[in-house]
């Protein structure tokens, strides 16, 4: 009971980097020595101190000595060198007797290692303490880092009839304001966010990551989320915000070969330009993801029209939905869906969601699901 109690800290304390510590894992740890907490820690950023060694300093600080002391992390703790030591020596080195894990680090690599390092060592190893909070804290990373992919969420704003704007193309506002912070919110934790070039055209959307609460993020929120625009005849003006605000260095169009070489040339002048190989017409999905996995994009947000989130999604490349429902019936043959495409030809085809969630926001309603 004890361990759960404690596990949870550690879990709030690793959402406490929601949104700063990518390509790496939110990861929580509390120190436990005689029945008190003497330290707590987390994963602040990418490049800092992990949650282990942020808990023993806590407890140094405090004046705490962690000898004989037990660790709760929500994460295997790493055993390999990277931008910083290995949490497992310096676990050791502070005389820890006993470490409670939640997760088992997802990467096939290492996973397994740090539980026998630290036994080796003569330290009690229990692991798998509330292990599904603690795994889908990070389902992204341990996607990425298995596959080299990013974890694809499709984001949609809808009324009940499953439509997104009028024929004409109006979409403001379907949900109401705390739907559309919740939104704001998925955004916050992502590494990118992409569009078709049609959103472009039609909204002249910003594509950042604005907070309505300052301890949400630093005040250099958007200098992080990289936003992506499929966009394979080069059709996005110079003029819109994507190209042209301060936050213009961030943006990626993706265009194919057949896209005109003055308008190619016009876009990379402002923005970071791609050129794409085709896939029955269309920009290859498949190629694009593999290379923004490679960039470290552990997690991509797709907000996109009807045919854009139906290539995801009929296209099996989303791992989850998050669809946010207006109590509006809008009706109308040429109203804009959100899942257009060509649809499965029988329901034997029609993709099943899992492990699904309603959350009431107001009068709206949050669908959040994983597809695959």
């Amino acid at each position: 009971m004890y361990d759960i109690h404690y596990m949870r800290l550690a879990l709030r304390l690793a959402r406490r980097g929601y949104g700063a510590t990518s390509p790496n894992p939110m990861v929580g740890a509390v120190l436990v020595k005689n029945g008190k907490i003497i330290g707590r820690g987390w994963h602040r950023k990418a490049g800092g101190p992990h949650a282990e060694i942020e808990a023993l300093r806590d407890a140094q600080k405090r004046g705490h000595n962690p000898k004989g002391a037990m660790l709760y992390v929500t994460l295997e703790p790493c055993c390999t060198h990277g931008r910083t030591p290995p949490c497992t020596d310096a676990i050791l080195a502070a005389g820890i007797k006993r470490v409670v894990i939640g997760a088992t680090d997802s990467n096939p690599e290492h996973a397994g290692k740090g539980f026998k390092i630290l036994r080796r060592d003569g330290i009690e190893v229990v692991h798998g303490i509330l292990a599904d909070d603690c795994a889908r804290l990070n389902e992204a990373f341990n996607h990425w880092i298995v596959y080299r992919t990013p974890f694809v969420t499709v984001k949609a704003a809808m009324t009940l009839d499953g439509k997104i704007a009028t024929a004409s193309g109006e979409s403001k506002w379907i949900t109401g304001e705390k739907a559309r912070a919740h939104g704001m919110k998925l955004r916050h934790g992502s590494d990118a966010i992409l569009v078709g070039v049609n959103t472009i055209l039609a909204d002249d959307p910003s594509l950042t990551a604005r907070s309505q609460k300052p301890e949400v993020r630093s005040q250099n929120e958007n200098l992080r989320l990289r936003r992506i625009i499929l966009d394979s005849r080069a059709r996005t003006p110079l003029t819109a915000k994507v190209v042209s605000d301060e936050f213009a260095a961030l943006t990626t169009i993706v265009v194919s070969k057949n896209a005109p070489k003055n308008r190619v040339a016009a876009l990379a002048k402002r923005v970071k330009v791609i050129v794409a190989p085709l896939k029955k017409s269309a920009i290859d999905l498949r190629w694009l993801l593999k290379k923004l996995g490679a960039e470290n994009v552990t997690s991509l947000l797709v907000e996109g029209g009807g045919e854009v989130n139906a290539s995801f999604l009929l296209g099996g490349l989303a791992q989850r939905v998050a669809f946010f429902y207006a109590p509006k019936i809008l009706g109308g043959r040429d109203a804009k869906k959100a899942v257009a495409g060509d649809g499965a030809k029988s329901l034997a085809e029609v993709l099943q969601l899992r492990d699904v969630e309603w959350q009431r926001l107001d009068e709206d309603l949050l669908l959040t699901a994983r597809t695959d």
